[in-house]
């Protein structure tokens, strides 16, 4: 049964769990690079495999790499557009120029006898979060909007503009954030012919408790995207 709570405690669960696979955002036409660090130098022997999964698809390999040996490319991906780099225990895939289809799942996988080893990688390239800054220290008592805005590609936005949006504040005192849940106020405008940009507002009335970096949670399309955060500086002095 899906509770109105469930999107928050998700949110919770991939802000404090270093386990969870990676999320990569990259703008289009902009290069993005996958690290797979493996278990020893010699683990590549008998070959290194990065695999490609968009949503609802099967894995697709990219291509391997063994010891000594050039990278085999499978014909779907080009040598010119995906470049891997090897040197010791760690591997690196390269895509030069990102394109909207690139969005998805990107694997890394190598056997060796009855060591195995599999990591993944989410890249993201139709959504990008960034919060505002307030560089001055605010005062008990003053009122301080943040900002929020999600950046899309709009030829490519198919979902519901009205993304679910939530806040955390993470003080300096305190191990853990608290969550504040907000509806927000929300406008969107078009920035460019390709870029859309929808705005959420959070208010808060200054105390001396409430120092700290606010930030913002989007749940659009199926996934969570965190924003850069806003820090708060509380001057007491009057």
């Amino acid at each position: 049964v899906y509770h109105r709570w469930t999107p928050i405690i998700m949110i919770l669960f991939l802000f404090l769990s270093d386990t969870l696979v990676p999320v990569i955002t990259v703008e289009l036409h902009e290069p993005v690079t996958f690290t797979c660090v493996l278990a020893d130098e010699d683990f590549i022997r008998n070959g290194l495999q990065w695999y490609k999964q968009s949503v609802g698809d099967n894995l697709k390999l990219i291509l391997t790499l063994r010891k000594n040996a050039n990278p085999v490319y499978e014909p779907e991906f080009s040598g010119s557009r995906f470049i891997v780099k090897h040197d010791k225990n760690i591997s690196n895939l390269t895509i030069v120029r990102t394109i909207k289809e690139d969005k998805g799942m990107y694997h890394c996988a190598v056997r060796n006898w009855d060591k195995f080893s599999w990591s993944g990688t989410y890249l993201t390239s139709d959504y990008s979060v960034v919060q505002s800054t307030v560089s001055d220290p605010v005062h008990p008592g003053d009122s301080v909007t943040l900002q929020c805005s999600v950046l899309s590609d709009s030829e490519s936005d198919t979902c519901p503009r009205n993304h679910s949006v939530y806040w955390f504040r993470a003080g300096s005192d305190e191990s853990h954030p608290n969550i504040i849940y907000t509806d927000g106020n929300n406008e969107c405008e078009k920035r460019s012919d390709t870029v859309k940009s929808c705005v959420y507002h959070f208010s808060v009335d200054i105390s001396s408790s409430d120092a700290g970096t606010y930030y913002c949670a989007v749940a659009t399309c199926g996934q969570i995207l965190f924003g850069n955060g806003t820090k708060l500086d509380i001057d007491a002095d009057i």
